[in-house]
């Protein structure tokens, strides 16, 4: 039995059952969905693909439902706004119209979850901005690293604890889903305890199901509640883009190696998920880092 596993992504992309079934031969051994996107509809029209396509290949294809999970994004912008190193900006929870000074972000709580000196990183990082002052509704910062953002862009706090929830309504009506459609395996995005996993637990508990939970490490709190997490969970995921945010880059591949240790003398098994041999996207052979 072949113990490394291939997990693959199913989107628009892949949605021919002719590329499903090439990706079932090629070796993909479970297929992901992404709750970041798409609509129900969408993701349960692309589980009877899947098991249509598994039927003609002949294959066993586990399916696996990567949750949205807790999140701050900016608000609606009409159009790109550029920010530049050294300017201030407006983090605001009002509905404004959005300009280079003033940006809307999405949750509520964020002024008071904040301190001046806190770091604040949008769209995977590249822009990072450095709080001055809060209000009851706005943060001011300045812009330490600029570049251009535009709306839904990802907003994250490295360092600081928010108060959002672990399971989200939303991620519980997902959940519902997975379970009417017979997944095989929830990853729960941003899993910062070993109680967050308890909620999932809970949940499938209550409708008589056994899904295996994987908890997806994105943060410095989760790694430092690792241990509880691989305890109650039934796998973990180096989710290394989000990972990457949340702790410097460079410390990364030092982290992701120590937590497949922990997992490997756990006896859970361990995915490492994002920029997975990227470069073959363009070239038939990995690079040596890659492969490395």
């Amino acid at each position: 039995m072949k113990r490394t596993k291939i997990v693959c992504t199913i989107g628009p992309a892949s949605d021919e059952t002719s590329v499903l079934i090439s990706m079932m031969e090629a070796g993909m051994n479970v297929a992901r969905l992404n709750f970041s996107h798409g609509t129900r509809n969408e993701h349960a029209r692309r589980i009877v693909a899947i098991r249509e396509a598994a039927g003609k290949a002949g294959k066993n294809i586990a399916i696996l439902m990567d949750s949205k999970g807790p999140e701050v994004r900016l608000g609606i912008l009409e159009q790109p706004i550029p920010l530049t190193a050294g300017q201030k900006v407006i983090l605001t929870t009002e509905k404004v119209t959005a300009d280079s000074l003033r940006l809307p972000v999405t949750y509520t709580n964020l002024p008071r979850e904040v301190l001046p000196g806190n770091v604040i990183l949008v769209a995977d990082g590249l822009i990072e901005l450095k709080v001055i002052s809060t209000t009851s509704t706005e943060v001011e910062c300045e812009v330490v690293h600029g570049g251009e953002v535009s709306s839904r862009k990802g907003v994250r706090m490295p360092g600081v604890s928010l108060k959002l929830p672990a399971v989200t309504e939303q991620d519980k009506e997902d959940i519902l889903f997975g379970i009417e459609q017979g997944l095989d395996f929830i990853a729960l995005s941003f899993v910062r305890r070993a109680s967050d996993i308890l909620v999932v637990r809970q949940i499938l508990e209550e409708k008589n199901m056994e899904i295996h939970v994987i908890a997806k490490i994105e943060s410095r709190e989760g790694l430092n509640n690792l241990e509880e997490i691989i305890k109650v969970a039934d796998g973990i995921m180096v989710a290394r883009g989000d990972l990457g945010v949340g702790i410097p880059v460079e410390e990364v591949p030092l982290v992701q190696k120590a937590i497949i240790k922990k997992c490997n003398q756990a006896g859970k098994p361990v995915i490492t998920a994002t920029q997975m041999l990227e470069s073959m996207m363009n070239n038939p052979r990995p690079t040596r880092a890659e492969a490395g």
